[in-house]
């Protein structure tokens, strides 16, 4: 064929695939910004805008039709649907905390569960002795999910440790999110299965029917043991969090001990997590059991992702917020909020709340830092505190609202948290579980540094350029 004949095939392409690409967006997407964005990169860059909105703009994934396809949902106990009663069974005492309970159990499909005892670990050092120590004392199951699992001197002790408990008869399944089992070569995904361990991977990027959904990545960090211990919060597998190897990238984080009935949702979202990703179905006793009382800690999970558990993080932080009467404390590593969480905080601290925010003062992805300083200044305010925690990193995720409330998990401020990552957190309602947060918070805000309005204002234009265009980047970071 002449060259005049591939060029009208190559335009009739670009053509075809510029015209799927914007009705997917005009059909998809909820956010009028992003919409427009999206169709003028689609338009204005030829082969690569489609290519790019393939890549990075599908945010959707429909994982829990499969299950209720399958007949599979009566599985779960405690799946809410919106024919049952959807009433706070054990509600906390105050007015406030009654309509937040109401609430998330509207958000999350899931019911408060009284009798849990929830234990923090802060950092590697005890997170990771903890852990260790109850695999090691599994009898009949393991389920684990991590974002990362690296191949290092922490990934060898829970590789030891599984290959032990797998030698003696323990059921086991590891899910290692795939872009996160990438973070280390070689991936020690592949020296699981050698020890014979059951591991997968969650939305492995290099099968072309998944390219869409490369930028959704699962978060979660989930362990449990014997279907009731389990452990969950921010922390990954991997050696930079064990600050006594005096690691070349220290990082403080926090973790928690989780025992109570609240377990089996935890247990809940590995099996759809674990279903989704292999088709195997985790059932009967070996995975679920009958789970005592442990402690006087309501909690319930909040699943999120973009699937149907859409935006439940997000929505979970505004009615927190929407509730708060007298204090809200907040520590995260990556603090990108939009608009509508601006606006919440901003009303809160105009109702009189004392809001403090706990960031890390070198972050671990300076992009992230840059484009958070183009946003502060429309926080701090007269109740509206900003600390910055000094190295090593702080990769802690806590929000505790009027010394009753908590949220903890593995979900951060940002928009790849609330849209695009797979991440659960639990809420608890306990002023005992509540104040001995802030006493950790009280300690980290005792070795942090206040930032004021008038040192943002005084970054140089050079800065303030830099700043801005990071932030024009904070959908994806």
């Amino acid at each position: 064929m002449s060259p005049g004949v591939w060029t009208e095939i190559a335009g009739a392409f670009t053509l075809i695939a510029s015209v799927l690409a914007t009705a997917h967006v005009i059909l998809t997407k909820k956010n009028a910004r992003a919409s427009f964005a999206w169709v003028g990169i689609v338009w204005l860059v030829p082969v690569i805008g489609p290519v790019l909105y393939l890549l990075f703009g599908i945010n959707r994934i429909k994982r829990k039709a499969q299950i209720l396809r399958s007949g599979l949902d009566e599985l779960f106990p405690f799946h809410i649907t919106e024919s049952r009663s959807s009433q706070c069974a054990i509600e906390p005492q105050t007015s406030q905390l009654k309509r937040l309970c109401r609430m998330t159990e509207r958000i999350s499909g899931l019911p408060l569960l009284p009798g849990n005892r929830i234990t923090p670990l802060e950092d590697g050092d005890n997170a990771y002795q903890a852990m260790l120590r109850v695999i090691d004392e599994a009898e009949r199951s393991i389920s684990l999910s991590t974002y990362i699992f690296d191949n290092d001197r922490v990934g060898e002790m829970f590789l030891s440790a599984l290959a032990r408990a797998r030698e003696r008869g323990v059921a086991i399944r590891v899910l290692v999110d795939d872009m996160g089992a990438r973070y280390s070569f070689p991936s020690i995904v592949k020296s699981l299965k050698k020890s014979g361990i059951e591991a997968a991977t969650f939305l492995p990027t290099l099968i072309p029917s998944r390219v869409p959904f490369v930028n959704l990545r699962n978060h979660r960090k989930i362990l449990i043991v014997d279907g009731k211990t389990g452990f969950t919060g921010g922390m990954n597998i991997r050696e930079g969090h064990l600050l006594r190897l005096n690691p070349p990238s220290p990082v403080r984080d926090i973790h928690f001990l989780v025992e109570g009935p609240v377990v089996k949702q935890m247990q809940q979202v590995f099996v759809e997590d674990w279903y989704f990703s292999t088709g195997e179905m985790l059932e009967g006793d070996l995975w679920f059991r009958k789970i005592p009382s442990s402690g006087d800690v309501l909690a319930r999970g909040i699943p999120d992702g973009p699937d149907e558990d859409y935006e439940k993080h997000l929505h979970t932080i505004l009615s927190a917020l929407t509730m708060a009467r007298k204090t809200v404390v907040i520590v995260t590593p990556y603090f990108l909020p939009e608009d509508n969480i601006i606006t919440a905080i901003n009303l809160a601290a105009l109702r009189g709340v004392k809001i403090d925010i706990i960031l890390p003062e070198k972050n671990n992805i300076p992009l992230i830092k840059w484009a958070s300083h183009n946003i502060l200044e429309q926080i701090i305010g007269e109740n509206c505190n900003l600390w910055v925690s000094k190295p090593p990193f702080d990769h802690s995720k806590i929000m505790v609202v009027d010394g009753e409330w908590a949220l903890i998990g593995s979900g951060n401020w940002d928009a790849r948290s609330f849209r695009l990552n797979f991440e659960f957190n639990l809420e608890c309602y306990h002023s005992g579980f509540a104040n001995g947060l802030l006493r950790i918070v009280k300690g980290k805000i005792e070795n942090a540094r206040k930032i004021t309005v008038d040192e943002l204002k005084g970054r140089s234009i050079l800065t303030k350029l830099r700043d801005g265009a990071s932030f024009m980047l904070s959908p994806y970071l």
